[in-house]
């Protein structure tokens, strides 16, 4: 199989006009036990012109010496879906989540081939025991309008049926709809395993997803100067529903905002987590690791 940089982000201005800094960030001090990245995107590279993008091996190998020693490779498009599954395949540090993201969903409706897309989709979940997940699902939004809400509530409800009928960890997408996400899980009945990908609620909808038997996974975000809701969320969490994650490429965590995200760099984030919940770090990574092994249906 070949690295499938498919799709990039493209590197972002400075309001005053320069560029950002976009190296890699220093590789953190290696923490005290194995967590594990339960969302990235290895097959994302962070720009049209990322002549730092590690690569699938390089991305590894960079985590797992500093002690991030398994990852979720989710794909969120049926490209990223069947490469997700081949990795998972090949490395033995990975599983697998796939799914149609759903921004992914509205397109594919007005194209006519959201059912044939789903079909594949399930076809992928049944591959192989690696493919531990369904998702990321979900609602955004934020970046489709009313027209898309439909197809996006359509994909939803038949990613959480296809998770139950094959007993998959659900990964759910929520941008911008906390009411809408919950009505769904209330209407169809949420998975015996789901994960609240990149938290973003605030204390009240984290008890919220809590009752309805959810883990949360935070990523960089926790640590941004305007996340004090998400740090509330944080402190109110029982340490075996915490999760802890990176969307590499996305959202790199302060003080490393706006550069090239990984991996590796994980312990920054579980760092942010233990000072934030005032909890001890060996100790809080022993149960976020346990935790996520549950999440996802066991070791790997």
């Amino acid at each position: 199989m070949t690295d499938r940089p498919t799709r990039a982000r493209a590197a972002t201005e400075e309001k005053s006009g320069a560029r950002r800094d976009r190296s890699r960030p220093p590789a953190p001090e290696p923490l005290p036990h194995p967590v594990v990245d339960n969302h990235c995107h290895l097959d994302i590279a962070d720009g049209p012109d990322d002549d730092g993008w590690l690569g699938t091996d390089a991305a590894i190998a960079a985590a797992k010496a500093v002690n991030v020693t398994r990852i979720v490779q989710i794909g969120c498009d049926l490209p990223g879906a069947r490469w997700a599954v081949e990795a998972a395949e090949r490395y033995d540090a990975l599983v697998a989540g796939v799914a149609l993201h759903p921004n992914e969903a509205p397109r594919l409706a007005a194209e006519g081939r959201l059912d044939a897309a789903l079909a594949e989709i399930e076809t992928l979940a049944r591959a192989h025991d690696r493919v531990r997940a369904v998702g990321e699902t979900g609602l955004d939004h934020f970046r489709t309008g009313e027209e898309g809400r439909s197809a996006q509530v359509e994909s939803f409800r038949r990613h959480i049926d296809l998770a139950k009928r094959l007993d998959k960890t659900l990964v759910i997408h929520d941008r911008d709809a906390h009411a809408e996400i919950l009505e769904v899980i209330d209407s169809e009945g949420a998975p015996d395993r789901w994960v609240m990908h990149c938290f973003s609620g605030d204390a009240d909808f984290a008890r919220a997803c809590l009752d309805r038997g959810a883990f949360l996974s935070f990523a960089g975000t926790v640590t941004f100067k305007n996340a004090q809701p998400l740090r509330d969320a944080l402190a109110i969490t029982p340490r075996d529903r915490i999760l802890v994650e990176t969307d590499a490429p996305y959202l790199t965590p302060v003080p490393y905002r706006g550069r090239p995200n990984a991996s590796y760099l994980v312990p920054v984030t579980m760092r942010a987590l233990a000072q934030v919940r005032g909890d001890d770090l060996e100790t809080l990574c022993r149960a976020v690791d346990d935790a996520t092994s549950a999440a996802f249906g066991g070791a790997w």
